[in-house]
C-alpha cells in the first residue's frame, strides 16, 4: 500500500514496515540478553548472530540447517553453540520447538506470528501451518466442561504430506506392476 507524502508524491509503506521489523528485532535482542544475563550468561557475538539468523526467517528450521547456513557462509559458529542457543531461545519463550519424533526437532520464532497449528509429515519432515477457528472453539468448550483454564496449547497432527502420499502411491503402483 502506498501513501501520499507531503510533496504530493507517493512513498512506499515498505520503509515503515522494515523499521518496525528492525525495532522488533532489537527488542527481542534486548529481551533475550536480559533473559540470559539472568542465567549468568552473556550475549556473545555468536549468540547474537544466531539470534539474527533465526529471526531473519519465517520458515521452520532445524538446528543442523542453521549450523549449515553458518558453515556455508564461512562463519565459525559452532554446532554446540547453535544447539545451546536454540535451547535458550525455547526456554525463554522466543522460539517454539516442534518435535517430529526421534531426535528430529524443528523450530520457529514467534515474533509477530499469529497462533497457528501444524500438520507434520512423518516421512519427509515438512510442516504445514494452519488456522482453524472451529478447533479453537471446540477446545474452549472442552476446557469449560472440565472447569479448566487454558494458558496455551499446541496442536500437531502427524501423517503424510501430499507429496509423500503421491510418492507412496506411485511406489505401490510400480510394485504392483513389477510384482
Amino acid at each position: 500500500m502506498n501513501a501520499a507524502d507531503d510533496s504530493g508524491g507517493v512513498r512506499s509503506s515498505v520503509a515503515p514496515r522494515r523499521a518496525a521489523l528492525v525495532a522488533a528485532s532489537e527488542r527481542v535482542e534486548r529481551e533475550f540478553e536480559r533473559f540470559i544475563r539472568g542465567k549468568g550468561l552473556k550475549l556473545t557475538s555468536q549468540r547474537r548472530r544466531i539470534l539474527k539468523r533465526v529471526f531473519g526467517t519465517n520458515r521452520h528450521f532445524t538446528a543442523e540447517e542453521i549450523h549449515e547456513a553458518f558453515r556455508r557462509d564461512r562463519d565459525d559458529v559452532s554446532r554446540a553453540t547453535v544447539y545451546r542457543t536454540l535451547s535458550l531461545l525455547v526456554e525463554g519463550g522466543f522460539l517454539d520447538m516442534l518435535e517430529l519424533g526421534g531426535d528430529t526437532k524443528r523450530y520457529e520464532h514467534i515474533l509477530g506470528r499469529e497462533h497457528h497449528d501444524h500438520l507434520m509429515c512423518a516421512t519427509c519432515g515438512s510442516v504445514i501451518e494452519f488456522q482453524e477457528p472451529r478447533i479453537e472453539v471446540l477446545q474452549e468448550e472442552v476446557a469449560a466442561r472440565h472447569s479448566f483454564r487454558i494458558t496455551s496449547h499446541s496442536l500437531r497432527i502427524f501423517g503424510s504430506c501430499k507429496k509423500c502420499v503421491a510418492n507412496e502411491l506411485a511406489h505401490s503402483a510400480a510394485s504392483a506392476v513389477t510384482g
